[in-house]
């Protein structure tokens, strides 16, 4: 994907959060630290464009909720910035890559620390498949098939694939 192809599916998503949640009342954008943060603010710029809404965005780290401590360190990415109440709101995640969905379970326990939403719905720029967990996005703005251990990059210039290192 490159810039473009980032602010056209920036562009589909937001009209999609708008039209699935008819309008934008209630709406809250909670990106994951760190990738899902520039996303959800240019989601949040489009969705101003839009409906002329400013829609609150927050930031979670979940390090601290992940299922996979004991296995590897635990580094906090960035810190957690909600400075709204979830509480019966439409809570959209937003992410860059979805892989095996333990990212967003650790992001779902996380989220209902800061309260009980309505609803939560969840946006990533890439679903890469290779799912372990029974999570699917609701809004997406590329899927892209991809082996195991290729590594999914999404940048402001676009999105790279690449070998993992070993």
């Amino acid at each position: 994907m490159t810039a473009d192809d980032l602010r056209r599916a920036t562009w589909r998503m937001a009209h999609e959060i708008v039209e699935r949640n008819h309008g934008l009342d209630g709406v809250v954008l909670v990106a994951l630290q760190t990738g899902g943060v520039p996303i959800a603010e240019a989601l949040a710029a489009a969705l101003l464009e839009i409906e002329g809404v400013d829609v609150p965005v927050g930031s979670l780290d979940v390090a601290f909720y992940r299922d996979d401590i004991g296995l590897r360190p635990v580094l906090p990415e960035a810190v957690t910035d909600i400075a709204f109440a979830i509480d019966g709101a439409v809570v959209v995640l937003v992410d860059d890559v979805l892989f095996t969905g333990r990212t967003i379970r650790a992001a779902l326990n996380a989220l209902a620390d800061y309260g009980r939403a309505r609803a939560v719905q969840l946006a990533v720029m890439v679903d890469r498949g290779h799912r372990e967990l029974p999570i699917r996005p609701d809004f997406v703005g590329k899927n892209l098939p991809t082996r195991r251990d290729e590594v999914v990059d999404v940048a402001d210039d676009g999105v790279d694939l690449g070998e993992m290192v070993k």
